[in-house]
């Protein structure tokens, strides 16, 4: 959870320093914003081709190699001197990155009986729920009073703490199912694994077409400045650290079906009221904060549900699922950034909801696969 927590903040931490990534790079917010699409683009190619890599490699090895490149990336980030550097920077610690995620689920998986995984995954993910609720608000406060390069020195400090952690608390030992090319074909024949996949990047696609631009898109629609920016990032986080500890607390007696149902009927709801109330601080920071009740739970539940839908080849299928979330956030981003760029500020927000619209559409479409859809 704690590397989670520390990988989401290195990869997600842009988007809560746009502008002073901008000033201090001289360039355009979409160009800084790039740094999100760019690395989204990387982390989705590498998600299952490192998983593919590393299969065969003990997994306490694997999760401490992987948190220490992050912690070495971020501490050099810190003295980047342009712009290509800190976005060549960037691309290495997306590639090392790509597999701690889904590994790290996998992980869980070894080390819970088969009755708690699902709320454990869960649990493993909060990490990533927390990289919103404390890390975005922590970047923008640092980026905004301090500078962005302070940010990746602070970053870079939690990651070193985070391998030390590692090193003294995961077991050794620890090997998952080799992955190999029938692995991957076994999933490509599988229509319900298609499905979810696709709704991972629907539902991300959408987040992230306000996401990466949130804090630009409350200034220049709401007059918000840093402090207000960083409240509603804090909205967001604590919202969905809610979200996600519910979530963990049902999903046993629900089930992940019925759990995703209602965090992706939340975010569209958020979005709603974000895209409807655009232009009034307390009105989005509103729909930020129902946003926020679904968003920790969305991710964690597809990852459950595609462990049931293949439970022989789980690793892969989470890994490719990791992956798509990276389509996600580069469509989102890339989308979200060409509507910024010409001014179109509030366009971000219907098209969010038109993805998440659809996302719940195929969920309900996934009921016909019967018990494997559950």
């Amino acid at each position: 959870m704690i590397g989670n927590f520390v990988t989401g903040v290195g990869l997600l931490g842009p988007t809560a320093m746009l502008s002073e990534l901008s000033a201090g790079l001289e360039v355009t917010i979409r160009e800084a914003g790039l740094l999100i699409t760019f690395g989204a683009v990387m982390l989705c190619i590498c998600s299952p081709l490192m998983s593919w890599l590393t299969s065969r490699v003990e997994r306490r090895t694997m999760l401490i190699s992987v948190i220490a490149v992050v912690a070495v990336c971020n501490l050099a980030s810190a003295f980047a001197p342009n712009y290509t550097v800190l976005l060549g920077i960037r691309l290495v610690m997306c590639i090392a990155a790509a597999p701690y995620t889904p590994q790290a689920a996998g992980v869980v998986g070894m080390l819970v009986p088969p009755e708690k995984r699902a709320s454990s995954v869960a649990y493993a993910f909060l990490g990533w729920t927390l990289a919103a609720a404390v890390g975005l608000p922590m970047v923008t406060f640092i980026a905004s009073r301090y500078g962005w390069r302070e940010v990746y020195g602070v970053v870079g400090v939690m990651s070193c703490i985070s391998f030390a952690l590692l090193v003294w608390r995961i077991p050794r030992g620890l090997y998952g199912a080799p992955v190999d090319l029938t692995t991957w074909s076994a999933l490509a024949s599988n229509r319900l694994v298609l499905l979810l996949l696709s709704i991972t990047t629907l539902q991300i696609a959408g987040q992230f077409s306000i996401f990466t631009f949130m804090a630009p898109l409350l200034e220049r629609l709401a007059g918000a400045g840093h402090d207000a920016a960083a409240s509603v990032f804090a909205i967001y986080g604590v919202c969905g650290f809610l979200g996600i500890m519910t979530a963990t607390r049902i999903v046993d007696r629900w089930g992940a079906l019925r759990t995703s149902l209602l965090s992706t009927s939340l975010v569209l709801t958020g979005m709603t009221v974000w895209s409807v109330g655009a232009g009034q601080l307390p009105v989005m920071a509103l729909g930020v904060a129902i946003w926020g009740l679904g968003f920790g739970a969305i991710t964690s539940m597809q990852q459950v549900r595609l462990i049931t839908a293949a439970p022989a080849a789980g690793a892969a299928a989470v890994s490719l699922n990791t992956s798509m979330l990276y389509v996600g956030q580069a469509i989102g981003s890339g989308i979200g950034g060409l509507l910024f760029s010409g001014g179109y500020f509030r366009a971000s927000g219907f098209v969010a909801m038109a993805f998440l619209t659809t996302a719940l559409a195929a969920i309900l479409w996934s009921l016909s696969f019967g018990s494997r859809g559950s």
